[in-house]
């Protein structure tokens, strides 16, 4: 994670040093330049999100309807209709920011956003619907969540590395907010309620042996012997929270219009 270091200017003067305002952050509405290539699903490079460097924005092997549920942050489930490509077809997108200093998750995913009405002339509407959820709680015993000394300002870290027998999350200057909208759009199979009551930015591990419930179906579960716990065992063991299985309503997304951008 690159902190934005931000330089504060020292004016000499008759009534001594003035500090000056730092410079406003750009408005990251939309990518300098795009290009959004069609490819073939490779599981041997892994599909993710990242900035590399400060301005380099970089999707690896998505569909649209998982374009969709990243930059909307949505489990997939909850998303319905368009043309039968955007749950079959991937692309690669590579884009720079704007600007000198490094957009923050939420600002990659406004800039995404644009791009998908842009480039996919993707529109949609909202229906609640009743899915299969499951509710983040708080665990008997209470919450094991570490307090964040980071600065308010400075965005969450949420990166889960995949390993042969086990997946591991650290989480930095996270609310509970981030870490569900997270686990429902990559993780987990259904969406993700937030009924912690929990408030504040946090600091956590979290190592689990995934199953092929997860990651969308690209893993094909940890094998027997992995020391890891489940998912639904470590959340309690590790951070104190459980998750429960229940049905609720949500609200869904709907694809009225989607088309096959153009690759420049």
């Amino acid at each position: 994670m690159i902190r934005q270091t931000v330089i504060v200017a020292l004016i000499l003067s008759a009534s001594g040093i003035v500090a000056q305002a730092p410079a406003p952050r750009p408005k990251f509405d939309t990518f300098e330049v795009a290009t959004i290539k069609l490819v073939d699903s490779d599981a041997k490079t892994g599909r993710f999100i990242k900035m590399e460097g400060l301005h380099r924005f970089i999707g690896k092997d998505y569909t649209l309807k998982l374009l969709i549920a990243a930059a909307y942050s949505l489990n997939p489930r909850t998303i319905s209709g368009g043309p039968g490509w955007t749950e079959s077809e991937h692309y690669d997108i590579l884009a720079e920011t704007p600007g000198e200093v490094r957009p923050t998750h939420d600002e990659q995913m406004a800039m995404l956003r644009k791009l998908l009405a842009e480039r996919f002339k993707l529109t949609f509407h909202r229906e609640q619907k009743e899915f299969s959820i499951y509710a983040l709680e708080v665990a008997k015993g209470g919450p094991k969540l570490k307090a964040s000394t980071a600065s308010p300002d400075e965005p969450a870290a949420l990166i889960s590395t995949v390993y042969p027998q086990h997946i591991l999350l650290p989480a930095r200057n996270t609310t509970m907010g981030e870490f569900t909208s997270m686990m429902q759009r990559a993780i987990l199979d259904r969406p993700v309620v937030d009924r912690t009551g929990l408030t504040g930015k946090y600091d956590f591990d979290l190592e689990w042996a995934p199953d092929e419930t997860q990651l969308n179906g690209d893993v094909t579960g940890a094998p027997a012997e992995s020391p890891a716990a489940p998912l639904f065992s470590a959340i309690q063991q590790q951070i104190g929270l459980r998750l429960e299985a229940m049905r609720g309503p949500v609200d869904a997304f709907v694809v009225d219009k989607a088309e096959r951008p153009t690759e420049n």
